[in-house]
């Protein structure tokens, strides 16, 4: 059992939804990324993904992409990202961390020592999001064999034939995706949401967490009603492109879980 086990288990004793959060590590800084981090467990947040500042990211819409612009600018990098997840382990043994990103830093750190400092890290798990099943021994594979979850990302254009193997190799939990597009862009609907995921469900026993056009407390009661619980990024990393506090973004988290929560 990893620590993202464990929390579904508890979260679904307690019949409540999980409520995720994204951050960029890094962004505008590594203190006041630490401080966000640290915080957000307080807030409310259940599992914590963990973005990994990357040049390319295509999946992404501006408002990542921007975010993993400044944290490069600010000088992070993999290994700082790595110490950033050892830095809130002082305080925080049991909140998941999801390393969220691309697999080009991964493939230049060489995939055997990232998986051996990702788990001496405290990392749980890991979206990778170009690296698609038929490249599951690059990654996934040797990442479950490490005991780190590696979770897939399913989208409204997964259909009967590819689900499958999407699911195949997955853990932890599967992302559902519910918007055609890149991330922060049109909201999500839960009557869309609805039957994609009880189509998925159909097919695995994992919980289903949905993310992609979530920005209020509204929606994202909405979602995870319908839903294992749901993912809140782009808005959240807004706020700190906006120069926001970190109490001010930590009162907006505790906002999108209490709606969470409220599922």
């Amino acid at each position: 059992m990893t620590r993202i086990d464990d929390t579904f288990a508890k979260l679904k004793a307690a019949n409540k939804k999980a409520f995720v959060t994204y951050v960029m590590a890094g962004d505008p800084n590594y203190e006041t990324s630490l401080e966000v981090v640290k915080g957000l467990p307080a807030a409310g947040v259940d599992i914590i993904e963990l973005g990994l500042p990357f040049t390319d990211p295509m999946a992404d819409g501006s408002t990542i992409q921007l975010a993993g612009q400044r944290a490069l600018e600010a000088g992070m990098t993999l290994e700082k990202t790595l110490q950033l997840a050892r830095d809130f382990r002082t305080t925080d043994d049991t909140t998941p961390i999801v390393l969220m990103g691309y697999y080009n830093p991964i493939y230049n750190r060489g995939v055997d020592q990232f998986l051996q400092d990702a788990k001496e890290a405290g990392i749980d798990g890991m979206i990778v999001v170009d690296l698609p099943p038929e490249e599951d021994d690059e990654l996934c594979i040797p990442a479950q064999k490490a005991g780190l979850n590696f979770i897939r990302l399913a989208t409204p254009t997964t259909d009967e034939k590819r689900l499958p193997k999407v699911l195949e190799n997955t853990s932890g939990f599967v992302y559902y995706v519910s918007i055609t597009g890149i991330t922060g862009a049109a909201e999500a609907q839960a009557s869309d949401v609805a039957p994609e995921v009880a189509r998925i469900k159909s097919q695995t026993d994992l919980p289903i967490i949905v993310g992609f056009g979530i920005k209020t407390p509204e929606t994202a009661e909405a979602i995870a009603s319908v839903a294992d619980g749901t993912v809140v990024g782009s808005a959240i990393v807004s706020l700190l492109e906006n120069g926001k506090s970190v109490t001010e973004v930590l009162a907006f988290v505790k906002s999108l879980a209490d709606g969470a929560h409220r599922a």
